[in-house]
């Protein structure tokens, strides 16, 4: 496995490969990897002859009072993840290398972005849209791999794909959990001991949330309503949004039916901003 830093240098590898008619898989990220991103590796390696691991902490989709500069970064853990998971190619860039002085030409979409996450990080999915254009044309892949954790970011780049015609197939990948049911996210990696044990919360809630709809309920206010009384049940939680949308266009649904996405947001001790959904055809 080979760690580069220049878009030329990720160029001229896929151009070798595609010349010896391999097909490649992509899976991009911020790093600190975990077993959610490795799932996503080891997919990538099924289905293709070869895979690159983008590893770029993008500023573009953070907001000016985000956690940036806190972001954790560990290459050299990352570099074991992946290479152990089958990866071919890292991509490690700095942000000099992906955005030159003056760049102003930026990927932006309205209707997917209005509600959930873009309602309340309004410069996230232009950052989203913007670095993720801009790694599909330097990587040129057939395949890349998205977590369904970030169930919005994956419908986002599944349309802006669509509507840009570009040659790749984006495939969703599911949920992976901590024994206690966490979604696993680098950012856990912020939550205190006392911060930890309110987070699991989350999933429970979800689980819950699930279940009513299994279980018959169709009206979407009574899950919601369900949800938030047993997150705000624990200390430490915080809601951003607990909403069921409709999946095709993250427009909030009234009456449960078709194809859903409940999803919700909620900061934790004041340490994370923890996500967490599930999607389900009723």
């Amino acid at each position: 496995m080979k760690i580069v830093s220049t878009i030329n240098e990720v160029r001229q590898q896929v151009k070798a490969w595609k010349k010896e008619g391999k097909t490649v898989g992509f899976v991009p990220t911020m790093g600190y990897l975990h077993e959610g991103h490795e799932s996503l590796i080891k997919r990538a390696v099924a289905e293709n002859d070869q895979v690159v691991v983008s590893i770029f902490v993008n500023p573009m989709q953070f907001g000016p009072k985000e956690d940036l500069a806190s972001y954790p970064r560990d290459l050299n853990a990352d570099s074991i993840l992946c290479e152990n998971a089958g990866a071919s190619l890292i991509f490690h860039p700095e942000p000099e290398e992906m955005y030159e002085d003056a760049f102003c030409s930026y990927v932006d979409m309205n209707g997917l972005t209005d509600a959930l996450c873009g309602l309340s990080r309004p410069v996230h999915f232009r950052g989203v849209c913007t670095v993720v254009c801009k790694l599909f044309n330097i990587v040129a892949p057939d395949r890349a791999y998205f977590g369904e954790k970030d169930a919005q970011q994956l419908a986002v780049v599944k349309r802006m794909v669509k509507d840009l015609n570009m040659d790749l197939e984006i495939i969703g990948c599911p949920i992976i959990r901590e024994a206690d049911g966490l979604a696993k996210s680098s950012r856990n990696t912020y939550l205190s001991p006392e911060s930890r044990k309110s987070a699991v919360i989350l999933s429970k809630s979800i689980f819950m949330g699930k279940k009513m709809i299994e279980d018959g309920e169709r009206d979407a206010s009574k899950v919601i309503n369900a949800m938030k009384d047993m997150i705000n049940s624990v200390p430490l939680t915080d809601i951003d949004y607990v909403e069921i949308v409709d999946v095709n266009t993250m427009k909030s649904i009234d009456e449960i039916k078709g194809e859903i996405l409940c999803a919700i947001a909620v900061n934790v001790g004041g340490e994370a901003r923890l996500i967490d959904n599930f999607m389900m055809t009723v």
